[in-house]
């Protein structure tokens, strides 16, 4: 693998059984990130993307095929290994924010800093840093109903940068949120994203990709364009009409 490489997908397949008839997810996805790319996946409901993002994130067994990470083959490894690199390496975003009703904004931010051996002083302060940065400071003792939707998926943000990730993924973040506060959560994105984080973000909406340095569009299980590899065709350069073929 290049050293610049931080994902590289190697024929992917992933197939369902739902009532015992498959239903193939995946078929044979190959591709690569290099590091600090910020790369939408698009496509309609049922493409794959999701169940790509999930196997990426190491939470879906593919049923083929490689996902290699910092050249780290990641289904190599026990699930007990896999949930700690998950943890040690991985930030999630998720569209209805998860976020635990009853803690408060703080307190939901440090969830990924309670296995450290740090400090409460230091755990403290970095979810404090996270929170500044996300614009959510100033509300970080609110539990998560006494926050709109935009507020909490800047908590869900900041919870998922809080232990300095190489690598974000973010699954539909900005689904149930209106256009503007959208707008917003995607703007951060890109200034997590200028800062040296890569990220790899599912989405269905193609404003959202205007955002990204690289939009990989999926049908039916395959990748139509945008891989950029594998005899795919080029990324789709930022700026152009993404509305073209993308739902």
């Amino acid at each position: 693998m290049e050293n610049n490489t931080l994902v590289r997908a190697e024929q992917l397949t992933k197939t369902y059984y739902p009532g015992g008839e498959p239903v193939v997810a995946l078929h044979g996805v190959s591709f690569g990130i290099k590091r600090g790319e910020a790369v939408a996946f698009m496509g309609a409901s049922g493409s794959g993307k999701s169940t790509l993002l999930s196997i990426i994130g190491g939470l879906n067994l593919p049923g083929g095929g490689k996902i290699l990470i910092d050249d780290l083959d990641l289904y190599s490894l026990s699930a007990e290994r896999r949930a700690d690199f998950r943890r040690e390496y991985l930030g999630f975003v998720f569209q209805q924010f998860q976020l635990i009703p009853y803690l408060t904004a703080l307190e939901n931010v440090m969830l990924p800093l309670t296995t450290t051996t740090y400090s409460g002083r230091i755990k403290k302060e970095m979810a404090d840093a996270v929170l500044e940065r996300v614009g959510m400071i100033d509300k970080s003792r609110r539990l998560p109903n006494e926050l709109s939707g935009g507020e909490q998926e800047r908590v869900a943000i900041a919870r998922a940068v809080v232990n300095a990730p190489p690598l974000l993924l973010a699954d539909e973040p900005t689904g149930s949120l209106d256009s503007r506060t959208a707008g917003e959560i995607m703007g951060l994105f890109k200034e997590l994203n200028d800062s040296g984080l890569t990220i790899l973000m599912v989405t269905h909406n193609p404003d959202n990709c205007v955002y990204m340095n690289r939009t990989i569009t999926m049908q039916d299980g395959m990748l139509i364009s945008g891989g950029g590899e594998e005899g795919l065709p080029a990324a789709i350069p930022v700026g152009s009409d993404l509305r073209q073929g993308g739902q």
